[in-house]
């Protein structure tokens, strides 16, 4: 079975999915749906304003009857606002429907969209967008009239339209906010992350300067590859940036736009960024978010810092924020809840694309930790348990490895070290369109260690090696002289396009084999080079295509291994977090293979061809 929790240390309000109890028949019962958060009438009827505005009357107020789906932190967003206007005068601050508006109607006015249906047609706020832009930009401080709001975290899953709606508000906080010499910098871990919010600004400015004189005389607009950016006489400046400290320091910015501060690993940059907006009257940093997978770093704990403020333990007038993410307990696969984490739901997000997308976490661990973490806003960092192992054993068919003498294969080595097997894979693409694929691997470990590994690893390596599934090398350290010989002959067997493997602890070996001809390339043992493997990997036993014959040495490694995801939700196993009593070097050994085989296809053509056409022998 897959494990129950997808989750370490979750941040707040993230938890994990909980089994459900089971009921007649097998099925799973369900629990009464949690009542929607709301305010009681008299509450309500309290924080009521007098003047409504349009995103009162769309949103905001619909928020707090419960008349529209939003997760707790939302919600107590959304009341901070309407207490704020109840008692904001007596600390200081005040609210201004004009400053509110003027942004609004900048963007609905004067920008379209740049891509996609919808290009060239104007940019309409969704409700929700409407209402946080106006809560965002129309609160004051009661001493100068500046804005209130100078730190900003904003938590809202992907495709909600979040580059669409911020481009142009960096576009106003550049010309519009009266800031002399204003310097406004989109900033992301990259600088073609850092472009979509950027872009749909920047492409717009140059639309108006092709139908404008006025606007072209007024903009100066630099359209260079990798060099865009534009400025006004006044020195203002706006253009995206990467995130790292050389790039921001020095600089003198009136706003930053963060995008995608999840993948941010370090603090320097914030702190830089942070420190260098001392010197404005009004300054805005704001960072627009999904949820990630670093949960010790400097996004956690801005949202931390938000989550405080929201639940009361905290008083900061000049922190803005709000988190689209489920509650706890909240089912993921449950259609209703998906509103919570996906505001523009039915609007810049289709129903079709979660279904879909639900469908797919439901049936592959690594597409699940996607779809919880970029769709529904849960925090998360690895898979513990990758392979379902009862679909696992649809492959365990037993099958005559003669059959694939002459067959082309690509092959993987991961050697031992001092508690590790030896493992070395060789993965055969199909032989007709549709078929199946096959893999054959061998296992290797010290003969003085296969009684103590049985205890340690709680799995039965010497009824292994009496079955002929693990071989037992003579001393207390593998010797890689056996390792040799099978690669070898591996060579005269088959058709062995090449053999990936992990420089650490091969060097002598791999200038043995390389001195033999045999074609290793190495894979480094990062996502970079294991997320293609493991994605095939993943796909082909999912899909019940991937034959490995019962081997259970190879069953116990699928079984004991978890996933690792970067920041841009790749992933590949990971010895620290899978089975702490468990190996996993035969599936690292298969993924290095099936690597090997996804960069051929990257030179050859189209995967999916790949995959159906047939292997001539």
């Amino acid at each position: 079975m897959v494990a129950e929790s997808l989750f370490d240390n979750p941040v707040a309000g993230a938890r994990p999915k909980r089994q459900r109890a089971a009921g007649a028949a097998g099925r799973p019962v369900r629990k009464p749906r949690k009542p929607r958060h709301k305010l009681s009438p008299k509450k309500l009827q309290s924080l009521t304003p007098d003047v409504l505005h349009e995103w009162d009357i769309a949103y905001g107020l619909p928020v707090l009857r419960g008349e529209i789906t939003v997760g707790r932190y939302v919600f107590l967003a959304v009341q901070r606002h309407y207490q704020d206007l109840v008692d904001g005068a007596y600390r200081g601050i005040y609210y201004s429907p004009e400053h509110a508006r003027h942004v609004i109607d900048y963007i609905q006015r004067f920008f379209v969209h740049i891509k996609g249906p919808l290009a060239s047609k104007p940019i309409l706020l969704d409700p929700w967008q409407r209402f946080w832009t106006a809560v965002l930009y129309g609160w004051r401080r009661a001493s100068d009239g500046q804005r209130r709001f100078s730190r900003a975290y904003e938590e809202v899953a992907r495709k909600n339209g979040k580059s669409t709606w911020k481009g142009p508000q960096g576009a106003y906080l550049f010309s519009m906010d009266g800031e002399a010499g204003a310097e406004v910098y989109a900033v992301a871990t990259t600088r073609n992350q850092a472009m979509t919010v950027f872009k749909p600004a920047f492409d717009n400015i140059r639309r108006w300067a092709k139908r404008s004189a006025g606007v072209a005389r007024s903009f100066k607009i630099f359209a260079g590859l990798n060099h865009e950016k534009v400025e006004l006489d006044d020195n203002s400046v706006f253009m995206p940036l990467p995130a790292n400290a050389e790039n921001l320091d020095g600089l003198n910015p009136s706003a930053i736009l963060f995008d995608e501060l999840h993948a941010q690993k370090h603090r320097d940059v914030w702190d830089v960024m942070e420190s260098a907006l001392g010197a404005r009257s009004q300054p805005l940093l704001s960072a627009i978010t999904t949820a990630g997978f670093i949960l010790d770093g400097i996004c956690t704990e801005q949202r931390d810092y938000l989550v405080s403020v929201l639940d009361g333990r905290r008083k900061d007038d000049t922190f803005f924020g709000y988190i689209y993410t489920l509650d706890e307990g909240d089912d993921p696969f449950d259609e209703a809840n998906w509103p919570k984490a996906n505001p523009g739901l039915g609007l810049s997000k289709t129903v079709e694309y979660m279904r879909a997308q639900a469908r797919k976490a439901a049936a592959m661990p690594g597409a699940r930790v996607n779809f919880f973490t970029k769709d529904l806003n849960i925090w998360c960092n690895s898979a513990d348990g990758w392979f379902d192992m009862a679909v696992w054993d649809h492959g365990k068919r037993k099958f005559d490895p003669e059959v694939l003498k002459g067959r082309r294969c690509y092959g993987g080595l991961d050697l031992a070290s001092t508690r590790d097997l030896t493992a070395f894979s060789l993965v055969f693409p199909p032989g007709e369109p549709g078929s199946d694929w096959y893999v054959l691997v061998w296992f290797w470990c010290p003969s003085e260690k296969v009684a103590t590994q049985s205890a340690d690893d709680a799995a039965p390596y010497e009824a292994w090696v009496k079955a002929g599934w693990l071989t037992a090398t003579e001393g207390n350290v593998t010797d890689y002289g056996p390792v040799r010989e099978q690669v070898l002959q591996a060579m005269r067997d088959y058709d062995v396009v090449e053999i990936g493997f992990d420089r650490w602890n091969a060097l002598q070996l791999a200038n043995e084999l390389l001195a033999k001809d045999v074609p290793l390339v190495e894979v480094p043992q990062n996502t970079g080079g294991m997320y293609p493997g493991s994605k095939l990997l993943e796909e082909l036993v999912y899909g019940k295509r991937f034959q490995h014959g019962g081997n259970k040495v190879l069953r116990w490694c699928a079984n004991n291994t978890a996933l690792l995801f970067d920041t841009n939700g790749n992933y590949r196993p990971d010895k620290k977090k899978s089975n702490a009593n468990g190996r996993i070097d035969g599936i690292v050994a298969t993924v290095m293979a099936l690597s090997r085989i996804a960069a051929a296809n990257d030179q050859d053509g189209n995967l999916d061809d790949f995959l159906q056409g047939p292997i001539r022998t």
